[in-house]
């Protein structure tokens, strides 16, 4: 079985294109993504991330630019090095469920033997064990996550794609796959992450691809991007009305709550006079400069 070079890029996207019609579903896109890094595709929904996904994983064909995966042009030869959990689910609901997982190893190239102790390991990573001789049919929508989660992982992929992956999770089992994720890329694996939750990425990602309406707007190291748009933003905490941050001038918020805001000076605003408005109004209980989070660089990029 072929693996993914230790140096080069695994993907790369060069001026890529798709459209739909008349729509421009992605547009000259083009990005890389390294060895052992969590990569994070992100935008709201019908930016171009999962369009993007379809075409590296070879179900759909770009009409201009070159996706590579491991230096070779994609095709039905690279799709055995993938590992790709889609946004719509897809499992067979009257199969069992160690029967199907069986099946989708072996289509990936695996023996019976090696994929049932893969098999066998995962379902006990998630606690699943018990599962293995019911219907899919029989599972709730988080107990077929996992099933789908361990169908992605279990054929070993050096590439593994994520498109909305905690779509139906419940907090604690959200909290079991962020630990599986990075267990992976501790493993060396590399894994695209689609997603419009600005907060998961930011958890998990180290670099980032920020997608707009087909094109890609902003990419690279999520720390370096986040320290080039500096420390203009606050982060305030404060008992009594919230109404009193409308009254603010010079200030764009990003992010509130009932005793919680985060803004963005703009040009001309002084925080101390931010500050001193704020407390005719309320008790502020802490007011601090932050690096901007990916929401307010979002707003900033599709703005500009």
């Amino acid at each position: 079985m072929d693996t993914i070079s230790k140096t080069d890029p695994i993907v790369e996207f060069e001026n890529v294109a798709k459209l739909f019609g008349e729509l421009r579903a992605v547009d000259n896109v083009s990005f890389e993504v390294n060895q052992s890094h969590i990569f994070g595709l992100l935008g709201p929904n019908g930016a171009g991330k999962t369009t993007s996904i379809r075409m590296l994983t070879h179900i759909l064909a770009p009409d201009a630019g070159t996706i590579r995966l491991n230096g070779r042009q994609v095709g039905s030869e690279t799709q055995r090095l993938l590992g790709y959990l889609p946004e719509e689910r897809g499992l067979y609901k009257k199969m069992k469920v160690g029967e199907q997982l069986v099946y989708l190893c072996r289509l990936r190239g695996m023996t019976r033997k090696d994929a049932e102790k893969s098999i066998r390991y995962w379902l006990g990573r998630f606690s699943a064990e018990d599962w293995v001789g019911m219907e899919v049919s029989e599972l709730s929508k988080g107990m077929q996550q996992k099933i789908q989660f361990v169908a992605t992982v279990a054929h070993d992929p050096d590439c593994l794609i994520f498109d909305e992956p905690f779509s139906g999770l419940d907090p604690i089992n959200s909290e079991m796959l962020k630990e599986v994720i990075l267990e992976l890329r501790n493993a060396g694996k590399t894994i695209l992450f689609a997603t419009h939750r600005m907060e998961q990425v930011e958890q998990l990602c180290d670099y980032i691809a920020l997608f707009h309406k087909g094109k890609l707007i902003l990419s690279g190291e999520l720390s370096k991007i986040r320290a080039s748009y500096g420390k203009n933003s606050i982060r305030m905490r404060f008992a009594g009305d919230n109404s009193f941050l409308e009254k603010l001038k010079n200030i764009r918020i990003n992010n509130r709550s009932t005793h919680f805001a985060e803004f963005r000076l703009l040009d001309g605003a002084d925080d101390q006079d931010i500050l001193k408005e704020s407390l005719k109004h309320v008790r502020v209980l802490s007011f601090e400069y932050i690096e901007p989070g990916l929401q307010e660089i979002f707003i900033d990029s599709v703005s500009q």
